[in-house]
C-alpha cells in the first residue's frame, strides 16, 4: 500500500515538472510584469488603475505587478539593467537617459500635453511670462525647471537672464501660498490644482503656450531589449494601457473609483479636481512624429540634450 501511495505521488510530481514551464510557470498562465510609476499613485495614473480593476491587462495575458517610486528608485537604470518591464517616465528623463547610454524606448504617451507649467499669484506682480523679469521665481533645481522659464520668458519676448530664479525644491504650493515667490514652475494638473483648491489666487502659463511644443508628458516605456525579446507583451502591455485610459476618458468617475480603491490614502476631492482638469489630454493616441522631433529640439535647443536624439528609435510607434 505504502508502495502504491509512494509511486502516486512520483508519477503525479513528474506529470507537475512536466506541466510547467521552463520558469516554472503554468502553461498558459498570465506573463509577470512590473510596472514602476514616475510619482506616487494620482489622477494621472488613473487610466492604469482602471485598466488594472476591470481586468485589461488580465485580458491580455498579462499580470501587471505597479510599484509606485522609492527614495532610491531609478527606473530608467531598472529599466536598463532588466530589473522591471516597463516604468512612466517624463519625456525628458528618457531623452536623457538614452544620452547616457540607456536604451529606453517609448511606446505608448499617456498624455497628449505637457504638464509643466509657470504659475502666479493673481494678486502679484507677474501677469505674462515676460514679466517674471526682475521678480523671484521658483524652480526646483532640475534643469527642466529652468528650460520651462527660460521658454516661457523668450516665447513672450521678455530675456530670461532678468528673472531672479530661487531654488526652493518641490515647495510650490507652499513658496506660493506665503507669498515667498511671485511665481514658481510646477504641474498645472497637481500644483495648480492644490493651490486654487486652497484658495490661492494664481495664473497659469503652460509651457506649451510659450515657446514649447506640445510634447507628450509622460511616456510608457521599456527597454529596447525587452522589445526585442518580447515584443508581444510589450503589444499587450500598451494595448490594455491605452484601452484603460481610452475608458477613464469614458467614465471618469470609474476610473477615479480604481484609482482610490488601490490607493486610499489618496483624497478624493484633490484627486477628482486633478483629473477633471487632464480629461482633455488623456485621449490615447499614438505618437506624432513631427511634435517628437520638435521636443527634441526644444530640449536641445534648451540643454536638455547635449546632441541630436534619433527619434524614431527613442519611440516606438507599434505595428
Amino acid at each position: 500500500m505504502r508502495w502504491t501511495v509512494a509511486l502516486l505521488a512520483t508519477v503525479l510530481a513528474l506529470v507537475g515538472i512536466a506541466g510547467c514551464g521552463e520558469d516554472g510557470a503554468e502553461p498558459g498562465a498570465p506573463k509577470g510584469a512590473t510596472l514602476v510609476l514616475d510619482f506616487v499613485p494620482n489622477a494621472v495614473h488613473s487610466g492604469i488603475y482602471a485598466a488594472l480593476s476591470r481586468g485589461y491587462y488580465r485580458d491580455e495575458d498579462v499580470d501587471l505587478m505597479v510599484q509606485p517610486p522609492g527614495e532610491s528608485t531609478d527606473a530608467p537604470k531598472l529599466l536598463g539593467a532588466g530589473k522591471v518591464e516597463f516604468a512612466i517616465l517624463d519625456i525628458h528623463d528618457l531623452g536623457i537617459a538614452r544620452e547616457r547610454g540607456i536604451d529606453l524606448v517609448g511606446v505608448a504617451p499617456l498624455v497628449q500635453r505637457p504638464l509643466a507649467a509657470v504659475l502666479a499669484r493673481a494678486d502679484g506682480p507677474v501677469h505674462r511670462p515676460r514679466q517674471m523679469e526682475g521678480h523671484r521665481v521658483g524652480v526646483t533645481g532640475l534643469p527642466s525647471d529652468e528650460a520651462v522659464v527660460a521658454s516661457e520668458v523668450e516665447g513672450d519676448g521678455g530675456d530670461p537672464a532678468q528673472v531672479d530664479e530661487v531654488t526652493i525644491g518641490f515647495n510650490a504650493i507652499s513658496a506660493l501660498a506665503a507669498g515667498k515667490v511671485d511665481a514658481a514652475t510646477g504641474f498645472w494638473n497637481a500644483e495648480g490644482v492644490a493651490l486654487r483648491s486652497q484658495g490661492v489666487p494664481i495664473r497659469t502659463f503652460k509651457v506649451d503656450e510659450f515657446g514649447a511644443p506640445p510634447y507628450p508628458e509622460l511616456i510608457l516605456t521599456t527597454s529596447q531589449q525587452m522589445l526585442e525579446d518580447d515584443p508581444d507583451l510589450v503589444e499587450e502591455v500598451v494595448a490594455a494601457t491605452e484601452r484603460g485610459y481610452a475608458f477613464a476618458e469614458r467614465d471618469p468617475d470609474a476610473a477615479l473609483q480604481a484609482l482610490l480603491a488601490a490607493n486610499p490614502e489618496l483624497e478624493r476631492a484633490e484627486q477628482r479636481a486633478q483629473l477633471q482638469a487632464l480629461l482633455p489630454i488623456l485621449r490615447p493616441e499614438p505618437f506624432d512624429s513631427a511634435v517628437l522631433e520638435a521636443w527634441a529640439a526644444w530640449d536641445l535647443r534648451h540643454g536638455l540634450l547635449e546632441k541630436p536624439l534619433d527619434v524614431e528609435q527613442a519611440f516606438h510607434q507599434g505595428g
